[in-house]
This record gives C-alpha cells, sequence and structure tokens, in this order.
C-alpha cells in the first residue's frame, strides 16, 4: 500500500504560479508511474499530468500543456506539479495519485487506472 500525502495549495492571482508536492510512502517506486488530477466543483475529476517514476518521461493534458510542469525526486520519493501562468479555470482541489504497474510506453490518464490516491488539496486561482 502506497500513502501519498499533497501540499502546497493555495490561494493565488491569475497570472501566479503554485507548486504541489506529493510524497510517497510504503513502497519502493522503480515501476511505479505518478500522476496528478484535479476536479472542479460539479465536474468530474480529470488527468493533469504523469511521470513515469523510472526515466521521468512525462505527459499532459492539453489544457495545462506548456503552462505546468510534473517532475520525481528520486531521493525524498516525492513528485511535484509546477504551476505557472494560472487562470480561473485551473482551480480545483489537486491530487495525487500512484499506480504500481507503469509498464510499457503507454500513458495512463484514467481514474481508475490509478491505484491509490492522496487526500487532495485546493488551488484557487482568482481573477
Amino acid at each position: 500500500q502506497v500513502q501519498l500525502v499533497e501540499s502546497g495549495g493555495g490561494l493565488v492571482q491569475a497570472g501566479g504560479s503554485l507548486r504541489l508536492s506529493c510524497a510517497a510512502s510504503g513502497r519502493t517506486f522503480s515501476s511505479y508511474g505518478m500522476a496528478w488530477f484535479r476536479q472542479a466543483p460539479g465536474k468530474e475529476r480529470e488527468f493533469v499530468a504523469t511521470i513515469r517514476w523510472s526515466g521521468g518521461s512525462t505527459y499532459y493534458a492539453d489544457s495545462v500543456k506548456g503552462r505546468f510542469t510534473i517532475s520525481r525526486d528520486n531521493a525524498k520519493n516525492t513528485v511535484y506539479l509546477q504551476m505557472n501562468i494560472l487562470k480561473p479555470e485551473d482551480t480545483a482541489v489537486y491530487y495525487c495519485a500512484a499506480r504500481g504497474d507503469y509498464s510499457g510506453y503507454a500513458y495512463y490518464t484514467g481514474v481508475n487506472q490509478y491505484d491509490s490516491w492522496g487526500q487532495g488539496t485546493q488551488v484557487t486561482v482568482s481573477s
């Protein structure tokens, strides 16, 4: 079982930046993939970005490409989401997720494709 704890959310003005962190514990992560999802009020949870723990290759939703960057620190077992040029439509609860088997060449973007979830952190972007 993997435990995930997010931090770094908050209130920011449009055009500003935030960095979210997700501290992972409980397993070794060499075969894992990690992702960030978000859920706005009244909407379904949606994919934001994903990263392979081994090798660090990444994939992004079109809505955040060029503005958000996902990265990981192997030594700290932590995944980050750097969010720049934030927009009011980025307002949501952001969740960190882990998938134990991230083999092959595909990137996983579905909510049901991840095994473990954090509790979420609120990001609010004011206009």
